[in-house]
């Protein structure tokens, strides 16, 4: 069996996707996933599964537009891999509450970051399959248009910090 961790995007943020974590761990279980947990209510479970993560993938998806009535994206990553994103963060000086991790389903665009728009003192790098990126004067002002995050789904060192060491128990 593998740990995975899922990230939806765009779930019970800003009013937008509502999602009882109580029906996310139930369409989790209903896939055959084993040992579901949840973290904070913005969409994040943790489980085991044999399956591959592109079904894994394919089978959340399915559920979550079926729950919604429209596509909800999910990002998965192994145990490991999810501690690998803590491990590389490049801005480590930063505060974690601050710094973030745009995961995407594919390695960036090596120029990805040239078509960046709107930065000020924003921080950022390319990961594996992550855009992290570091608002040094916080994210609620911040006019950051990062084009290759478009579907992706972002969260900050704090929360894959947690989601690493639940993954890993």
């Amino acid at each position: 069996m593998t740990t995975y961790v899922a990230l939806l995007r765009a779930v019970n943020v800003g009013g937008t996707g509502k999602l009882p974590m109580a029906t996310l761990v139930k369409m989790c279980e209903a896939s055959g996933f084993a040992g579901v947990r949840t973290y904070i209510a913005s969409g994040n479970a943790v489980f085991a599964s044999q399956l591959r993560e592109r079904k894994v993938k394919a089978l959340l998806e399915e559920r979550l537009a079926a729950y919604a009535g429209r596509p909800v994206g999910v990002i998965v990553r192994t145990a490991e891999e999810i501690a690998a994103v803590l491990e590389a963060n490049p801005f480590r000086s930063a505060p974690p509450n601050r710094t973030v991790a745009v995961f995407l389903d594919e390695a960036p665009a090596p120029n990805a970051l040239e078509e960046v728009r709107g930065k000020r003192s924003e921080r950022l790098a390319l990961g594996a399959r992550e855009i992290y990126v570091a608002y040094m004067d916080g994210i609620a002002d911040s006019k950051l248009v990062i084009p290759a995050a478009k579907a992706g789904t972002a969260r900050n060192i704090n929360t894959i910090g947690r989601l690493a060491a639940m993954a890993l128990e």
